[in-house]
């Protein structure tokens, strides 16, 4: 992945300096869950269920691939899991949302 940020930690010589790289990086992370979402969005006119809007093996086994991911980065996958598994819980509910519009 490409850097983001205008320094790296190790450059970062000030409090300040910390705080504007995590709110360029919290900025940017928001900009793709953006972009994830619009891609659930678009998920939804090819799904021809409930049951594929859910998608119960996909979520169950993309959990999986998330923990992988973070252990992979040094990170709690627990902590990891429970912020997807919110997360697409939420997008489940718009893309349903979506789908029973566009069914109706």
């Amino acid at each position: 992945m490409e850097a983001i940020n205008k320094i790296s930690p190790e450059q970062c010589i000030s409090m300040a300096d910390i705080r504007d790289e995590i709110d360029l990086l919290d900025s940017t992370i928001i900009q793709l869950i953006g972009k994830r979402y619009q891609y659930v969005q678009a998920a939804a006119k090819f799904k021809t269920s409930e049951t594929a809007v859910r998608a119960p093996e996909r979520f169950k086994a993309m959990l999986l691939r998330r923990r992988e991911w973070a252990q992979e980065q040094g990170l709690n996958p627990d902590v990891i899991e429970k912020l997807y598994s919110d997360l697409v819980n939420y997008f489940i509910r718009e893309e349903m949302e979506r789908w029973q519009a566009e069914k109706a």
